[in-house]
């Protein structure tokens, strides 16, 4: 980031301690992730075929949550070599590309969580290796593969495309994936990105692993990160070593407690986040919380149903009905379309059903609790998501 990028972040996001919240993000990733470089390493080797003009075989990369495995794909992928454009139109099959205008491999980064319909998987992918728009509405999936299936034949480019977040709710299974890609080319290689042990996967992809963060290199994060986004000094070191033994390895969970304890210190009119105040910060952060990114690519009436879920009293939250019923009066949709939600959100895990205490005649009824970083999310919705 240049001199002149940061000075205009400062004046745009400065607001208390903070001079700059993508920086402290759940959310967001940085270009060079820290303490990772054995394992761009091993991606690196596993890559080395693409340097002969061949292609490396199918790859796994897991790890558990808040690893760095998000972090660690998209910034490889930026620095790998950039798209050429293919010579025709998008979605037409009768032009032939001229292999001296094309590269000869392209590296693709598909998120799984906004492509999670087969339509979406190949617009993604085929939009990684053409630079003209590619339509997303009037053209037939059909078209999309038959296309694909044109951009990579012999003897045009070939491509490595990762897709991230597989078996997730809502998104590919491992295999599924692999029934998609694995039918498109020969000269497709695909590197898929989960939390799943291999071991429980029925797949010949090559694993590679991304353990969880040791103590110091997770405090290592946190400490830059700070410096990054507050305006220093706003916490010690010690307070980043306390956040990052809290979080027992996950990046994710020590973000938000991060961006959860500036922005508190911001709100009670602080000049540094004090250990009261970090204290809680870190209550306010759910052990192994739903990732921040996966709540900001609900869908908008979803974002919506949970942002007003924050505002429900107490008194209205003694059972799914009446929460729905308090939300359906501040949004417009119906009260059964937010109960529907409420139950579809629970089964993903990013709220959670817990049963209400008190005497009850039959089925005992269960109050709706968010499984994410409240204050966090709050902040990031009402600012919009960072890209």
């Amino acid at each position: 980031m240049d001199l002149r990028t940061r000075m205009e972040r400062r004046r745009r996001d400065t607001d208390g301690l903070v001079v700059d919240y993508e920086a402290i993000s759940p959310a967001a990733h940085v270009a060079e992730p820290v303490g990772r470089g054995p394992v761009f390493e091993t991606l690196l080797d596993h890559l080395d075929p693409v340097l002969d003009g061949d292609l490396p075989p199918d790859a796994y990369v897991w790890g558990p949550p808040g690893a760095g495995k998000s972090a660690v794909i998209t910034a490889l992928f930026a620095h790998l070599p950039p798209r050429r454009s293919r010579v025709g139109a998008i979605v037409h099959t009768a032009t032939r590309p001229r292999p001296d205008r094309e590269s000869p491999v392209s590296f693709v980064y598909v998120d799984g969580r906004t492509a999670t319909t087969d339509f979406g998987l190949y617009h993604a992918v085929l939009d990684g290796l053409v630079d003209e728009s590619v339509p997303t509405q009037g053209v037939p999936t059909e078209a999309l593969v038959e296309r694909l299936r044109d951009t990579l034949a012999p003897p045009s480019r070939r491509a490595v495309v990762a897709v991230d977040h597989v078996g997730e709710p809502e998104t590919y299974s491992l295999s599924a994936l692999a029934d998609r890609l694995d039918g498109l080319s020969d000269s497709l290689a695909w590197l898929a990105v989960g939390r799943t042990h291999p071991t429980d996967l029925d797949t010949p992809a090559k694993p590679v692993e991304l353990p969880v963060y040791d103590l110091g290199t997770l405090a290592d994060i946190v400490t830059s990160r700070a410096m990054s986004g507050l305006d220093a000094p706003v916490l010690t070191h010690q307070q980043c070593r306390d956040i990052a033994a809290w979080a027992d390895g996950n990046a994710h969970d020590a973000l938000a407690a991060l961006f959860a304890a500036a922005d508190r210190a911001t709100d009670c009119g602080q000049s540094t986040v004090t250990d009261a105040t970090l204290g809680r910060a870190l209550d306010e952060v759910p052990r192994g919380a739903v990732p921040l990114a996966q709540v900001l690519t609900l869908p908008p009436n979803r974002q919506r149903v949970l942002r007003a879920l924050l505002e429900v009293d107490s008194d209205d939250r003694a059972s799914v009905d009446s929460t729905a019923d308090a939300i359906a009066a501040d949004v417009d949709l119906s009260a059964g379309t937010v109960r529907r939600y409420l139950y579809e959100l629970a089964d993903d895990g990013v709220v959670e059903r817990v049963r209400a205490d008190g005497p009850t005649s039959g089925r005992p009824p269960s109050r709706v609790e968010p499984r994410f970083p409240t204050r966090v999310f709050r902040r990031l919705h009402g600012r919009g998501a960072p890209a």
